[in-house]
């Protein structure tokens, strides 16, 4: 590790990685962070002391020992830093502001339309106008995009879905907001904030599959996030599962989104007039709930093809675990038995006991997981390029920082 072109002392390195374990493992002890690292615990205790004077640590609550006197647990201190994260979509932007121990300290929806010329200089607009009523250690800002991303460092998009070609989001944002600015696919945002807040602290190795709009997945192997030779990887939404059927939005036929995503549900639901044709997915959603037998087929059917879809990806990735999060979540109840047991019936035998963990949903999960892009990079030595390594530099200044 290097601060300002020199090299970092013992010291430095041991606050670093009291941080970056505090950051990916949650809270812990002094006796559970001296094992962990390999040092004395004179050394932890000498370091969180100095963490906690500059309020970049806090402690918690007690938690009973082996022996003698229950032991506190230590925690970031969010006053230590926070990123601002944006999840841009076809007719809003989703922003939040989320401290460095993932408490979200704003939440805001912009309208948006990303279809004219001037769509970046309003998406620029937008998040300075965030950034300027913030206060704080801002290190940096993350942005979901419905699309593939180049890199997180350069920020370059194609968003089809959102008409966006080669797209210069990154550099533009940088330009105008002076801080760093990661950006990634909006599925793989949320397989980032699993990595610093949920089961990335007991897994090294899982996929977040999303059910909403669309379906997608990200891919998380020995705690990295896969994302392919460009950007694109995880598009499980467009497996062919056909050989005909309807048409995807990616312009294929027979792709899973097609008959999973909500545009697939809701022709399906037309079709066999359960809605009319002016209805929406609430619509189905409420028939199934009241007991429509055709609606609870719609969304059976739609298990099936989901569950028997994961199982070759499971088979192909190998994961500890399957976190199924999104807008679909609300319905879950819905497509649980056709998707269990199609899920399980394609699974080899030595697979068949994966954890599959459904996770609730909240409109703002997709903005917290661009956040995470930001507060996922401080623990990580390589994670984000260029642009990690200035958000890893800001929160270096707050460690030297004793005044």
């Amino acid at each position: 590790m290097t601060t300002n072109g020199h090299a970092a002392g013992r010291g430095d390195l041991v606050r670093a990685s009291v941080l970056g374990l505090l950051g990916t493992r949650g809270p812990s002890s002094r006796a559970d962070i001296a094992r962990i690292l390999g040092v004395s615990p004179a050394t932890v205790t000498q370091t969180t002391k100095e963490l906690l004077a500059r309020r970049l640590v806090t402690e918690l609550e007690s938690v009973p020992s082996a022996g003698g006197r229950p032991a506190r647990l230590l925690g970031l201190d969010r006053a230590a830093g926070y990123a601002i994260g944006a999840k841009v979509t076809a007719d809003h932007i989703a922003i939040v502001g989320v401290d460095l121990d993932g408490t979200v300290r704003s939440s805001e929806s912009v309208p948006f339309d990303p279809s004219p010329r001037d769509a970046l200089d309003v998406l620029c607009s937008v998040l300075a106008d965030a950034v300027s009523r913030q206060e704080g250690n801002l290190l940096g800002v993350g942005i979901g995009i419905p699309g593939a991303v180049d890199s997180q460092a350069s920020g370059i998009v194609d968003a089809p879905t959102i008409g966006w070609q080669r797209a210069a989001v990154g550099p533009r944002l940088r330009d105008r907001l002076g801080v760093p600015v990661l950006v990634d696919n909006d599925v793989n945002t949320l397989a980032a904030a699993e990595s610093v807040y949920g089961i990335g602290r007991q897994h090294d190795s899982y996929i977040v599959v999303t059910i909403g709009r669309g379906v997608g997945c990200g891919i998380v192997q020995h705690g990295v996030v896969g994302r392919g030779a460009h950007g694109g990887a995880g598009e499980i939404g467009h497996v062919p599962v056909t050989d005909d059927g309807p048409t995807c939005g990616c312009g294929n036929v027979g792709c899973l989104e097609a008959y999973v995503g909500e545009v697939g549900l809701v022709a399906e639901a037309v079709r066999r007039g359960v809605i009319g044709r002016r209805g929406t997915i609430k619509g189905l959603s409420r028939a199934a709930a009241a007991g429509d037998e055709q609606a609870l087929a719609i969304y059976e059917q739609a298990g099936r093809l989901l569950g028997r879809a994961l199982a070759g990806v499971v088979h192909t990735l190998d994961p500890e675990c399957v976190v199924l999060m999104g807008e679909g979540m609300d319905d879950w109840a819905h497509w649980e038995a056709g998707f269990e047991a199609a899920f399980r019936r394609h699974l080899m035998p030595t697979r068949r006991d994966v954890r599959c963990i459904v996770e609730p949903w909240t409109e703002d999960q997709w903005a917290v997981g661009a956040a995470s892009l930001v507060l996922a990079t401080p623990f990580d030595a390589v994670a984000g390029g260029r642009q990690g390594q200035l958000v890893r530099a800001r929160l270096q200044a707050a460690i030297e920082d004793v005044s």
